[in-house]
């Protein structure tokens, strides 16, 4: 169970770099479902065994994170007819390189905490804050509305490893209403970068400054 969590905490930081890096949009899409995917099947291992509450956990996760949302930004994609992020603040190579920093200083930082209980996985915690950093730099760094909606999920992601530590500790209805808020918060960008494009062609950010009453 260990190294099984191990490697899909490692498989979340590789598709962190692989996100920084690439210009594609879908490919971009495809990376965060699949880390959807990922963290879907964490709850199962994080302690050794499954009960209902980390099936039920995992099951929403791996339907929301892994299969609705991003079928939700394709569409969105589509109807924006777009495929790259072309003009980032920060560029590819650099934005990377910035990512493989962060991940450094994740593990520096999780490596000066108190420590936790020895069942308790030491790559959870700087997973978790790698994650973080790196949907913000998404967040912050690119131009187009959708790859800031992505982002937004990334970031998001990082929150709910670092929520794996809480598991047992966090009532059900609160999981599953983080999951829910995830959802609605997409959607709701999904039609915000419909009508973005619709009024300017485009869904470069930059645009809304011309929105001035």
């Amino acid at each position: 169970m260990a190294s099984m969590l191990n490697g899909l905490l490692v498989a979340v930081l590789l598709l962190n770099l692989f996100a920084l890096g690439t210009s594609r949009i879908r490919a971009l899409i495809n990376a965060a479902g699949l880390q959807g995917i990922a963290l879907g099947l964490m709850p199962l291992l994080v302690h050794g065994h499954a009960n209902l509450l980390s099936i039920v956990v995992a099951l929403a996760t791996i339907v929301l994170k892994g299969a609705i949302i991003p079928q939700v930004l394709l569409k969105a994609l589509r109807d924006a007819r777009i495929k790259r992020e072309v003009e980032p603040i920060i560029g590819f190579m650099p934005s990377m390189l910035l990512g493989a920093v962060g991940t450094a200083a994740s593990i520096a930082l999780a490596a000066k905490l108190p420590p936790l209980q020895a069942r308790v996985q030491p790559l959870i915690v700087p997973a978790a804050f790698s994650t973080v950093f790196t949907g913000f730099l998404l967040l912050t760094t690119r131009i187009k509305a959708i790859t800031q909606a992505i982002g937004y999920l990334v970031l998001e992601n990082g929150i709910f490893i670092f929520g794996l530590l809480l598991l047992d500790a966090m009532p059900f209805l609160v999981e599953l209403g983080v999951l829910l808020d995830v959802f609605v918060g997409v959607f709701v960008i999904s039609i915000i970068i419909h009508h973005i494009n619709r009024e300017f062609a485009s869904l470069d950010t930059r645009h809304l400054s011309s929105l001035k009453e």
